[in-house]
């Protein structure tokens, strides 16, 4: 297992789109979660039978995207959003990683709720709602130099050598919003 370098930069992996992606480039166990187009929270919910689900909410607040991340919500540089970083957890052990960014101007109409969602799980209330649309999704393999490997793997007791994740934009009554959802290794293979 790698350690993690504390001083890690905001280096970010490549993103691909899913339709590039091939099977024999992920781990089994992960393929079938990333390709899931369905509810998140739903599938680890009903994976984490006879467990208990909940949502950790690790961190909230204003911040800056990352670069790929204002590319894809079309935000200029400087332009500020809500960063909302959580871990799904079954019995009190992460399963994944989650880090969204809602950028300011999407606060407004239904979407200004996304601002107070406390540890009620995004995905319940994107799955809801009709006017939720999910677009482009994009895959990625997170190594130990990346910035998004280091905060999601920050509570587990041992670090992996790699993750995978994915992220989708989503459109919530015509307000976007980007997910980043990165699989932990304790995730189980089949549900």
């Amino acid at each position: 297992m790698n350690r993690l370098d504390p001083n890690t930069t905001r280096l970010e992996p490549n993103w691909i789109g899913w339709e590039r992606l091939r099977q024999s480039q992920v781990p089994g166990a992960v393929y079938p979660w990333l390709q899931d187009r369905a509810s998140l929270t739903a599938r680890i919910k009903s994976a984490c039978r006879g467990g208990q689900f909940r949502v950790r909410v690790v961190r909230q607040g204003w911040g800056r995207p990352l670069y790929s991340e204002l590319t894809l919500l079309g935000m200029r540089s400087g332009e500020i959003a809500i960063a909302r970083e959580v871990e799904l957890l079954c019995s009190g052990t992460p399963w994944v990683f989650a880090r969204t960014l809602i950028p300011a101007r999407s606060l407004s109409g239904p979407a200004r709720r996304l601002a107070h969602l406390g540890d009620k799980p995004l995905g319940e209330v994107l799955f809801s709602d009709p006017h939720a649309k999910r677009g482009v999704t994009q895959v990625s393999r997170l190594l130990p130099r990346h910035w998004l490997f280091t905060a999601a793997v920050r509570s587990l007791q041992e670090c992996p050598d790699e993750i995978w994740g994915r992220r989708s934009i989503f459109s919530l009554s015509g307000k976007l919003l980007l997910v980043n959802e990165i699989f932990l290794p304790d995730l189980p293979e089949r549900v």
